[in-house]
């Protein structure tokens, strides 16, 4: 099998190689590309990938390609993982809605659609080709707003792309650990859209377990849980999807990053700024116990902003080689690379599985239409992707996936067709927005701030 990963400059590309161990045999994988359109990555990074693979014994081979036809052609399984005007872009969508006194987040809110502008075009441009080259392949998007994304790849004609995000299965890892289980015991219901989502059930032997979890105030500190108020936890009594912090504490979270020097954006830039030379410069050996600190830093301060208790937030946004990431690390293979892998095992190998992900709703949702893409639990073999039955969900949970899904479809309408009006439309929709003046003004910031990548618009 050949597996290709678009975007194999990102610096998550040797933890991806790392989850691909574990599926090696499995999948009879003997070719793994990895395609960027910048070789000054690729160079950096495609040693540490080999080093990884070689520690390992070499059970696939490691290529680098900047063709993006190479790449795609032939593969079984096809990963997307893009960033269209790199970090710089990241550090432009934050700080333009910051200024605006609008939450700057990269995939929630005006952030995730300037994101998306940029994103969607050539993501098509992938799905265009690995059509024509590779029609039987699965594609797992991972690149964000995955959901909108994967809602704009649909609606572009594009059926077999499945969007992905590791914070969708949070609970059933995090609830695995706690009670020392295998995650596949662990049977979770969750219901809702990318990054605004939340397990109502978690079934282990039949029994769910989820209201004594909540209940216990260990297992909330020892999650990302802590970020919100216990009291508000118990009385919506599901597992909370991290982002939901944006949404349910806007203000805070506005505050709290405005008060910071710098950005998330900015932090990983700098981040990175360091990080490639220091690569390049090494032996790969070297060069990976150096990206291991890199990559220990980085998810240490991942979503500090969200902490409860200020020493713990301080920490976290100065961190240390000690400072705990949010996540702990998981025993089996975690992050994208696992839902990915995971996913793409169960469809070429007829393994059953059951996983979050982001598809069509096809009537699991009650209120939703059959093509509104949902992250939802689903039922996963060789026959293809089947969402479970979710039926009505509580009112508080259904208006706001509703009023979030009228701004993505909007949002999608406005990409593909590059209307400027309807993408004013859409950032009005918005919960976090809300307002035509202000979404007229990001609108116009954006477009002028990214025109190098989006081109003209009506």
């Amino acid at each position: 099998m050949k597996l290709a990963l678009i975007g194999g400059g990102s610096v998550r590309s040797p933890e991806f190689v790392r989850g691909a161990l574990a599926f090696a045999h499995d999948l009879d994988l003997r070719e793994v590309w990895l395609m960027d359109i910048d070789p000054a990555r690729l160079a950096a990074l495609t040693p540490l990938c080999e080093e990884i693979a070689r520690q390992a014994g070499a059970p696939f081979r490691i290529h680098q390609t900047t063709a993006l036809d190479e790449a795609l052609r032939d593969a079984s399984i096809i990963v997307t993982t893009i960033r269209v005007g790199f970090e710089r872009g990241r550090v432009l969508d934050e700080r333009i809605a910051l200024r605006r006194g609008i939450l700057g987040q990269e995939t929630t809110g005006p952030g995730g659609f300037a994101m998306a502008m940029r994103n969607v075009p050539a993501l098509i441009e992938i799905a265009q080709r690995a059509e024509a080259l590779a029609p039987r392949a699965w594609t797992f998007n991972f690149t964000n707003p995955a959901g909108l994304v994967a809602q704009a790849l649909l609606a572009a004609g594009y059926p077999r792309v499945i969007g992905i995000c590791d914070s969708a299965n949070t609970a059933q890892h995090d609830i695995a650990r706690w009670l020392s289980r295998p995650v596949d015991e662990v049977k979770t219901e969750v219901f809702g859209l990318n990054h605004l989502s939340w397990a109502r059930a978690a079934t282990v032997e039949g029994r769910d377990v989820l209201g004594q979890l909540l209940d216990d105030d260990a297992f909330i500190n020892d999650t990302h849980l802590r970020f919100f108020d216990v009291d508000l936890v118990r009385r919506i009594g599901m597992f909370l999807n991290e982002y939901l912090f944006y949404y349910y504490y806007r203000d805070v979270a506005v505050e709290r990053i405005q008060a910071e020097e710098l950005t998330r954006g900015e932090e990983v830039e700098l981040l990175n700024r360091d990080l490639f030379p220091t690569l390049r410069e090494l032996p790969p050996a070297a060069a990976l116990r150096a990206y291991d600190a890199y990559n220990q830093r980085r998810s240490a301060s991942y979503m500090a902003y969200a902490e409860s208790d200020a020493a713990l937030r301080e920490e976290r946004l100065h961190p240390t080689e000690r400072t705990r990431p949010p996540h702990h690390a998981q025993a089996e293979v975690g992050g994208y690379a696992g839902v990915a892998l995971r996913a793409g095992l169960a469809l070429t190998q007829d393994r059953p599985l059951r996983i979050a992900l982001n598809v069509p709703n096809r009537g699991a949702i009650a209120g939703f239409a059959p093509d509104d893409v949902v992250e939802i639990t689903c039922n996963v073999d060789g026959r293809g992707v089947q969402p479970i039955a979710i039926g009505e969900v509580p009112e508080a949970q259904y208006l706001l996936m509703r009023a979030v899904k009228r701004y993505e479809r909007l949002a999608v309408e406005a990409i593909l067709q590059r209307d400027r009006g309807l993408a004013v439309e859409a950032l009005a929709a918005h919960p976090l927005v809300g307002s035509y003046a202000l979404a007229g003004q990001l609108v116009a910031d954006y477009m002028e701030a990214h025109r190098e990548h989006i081109g003209a618009w009506t």
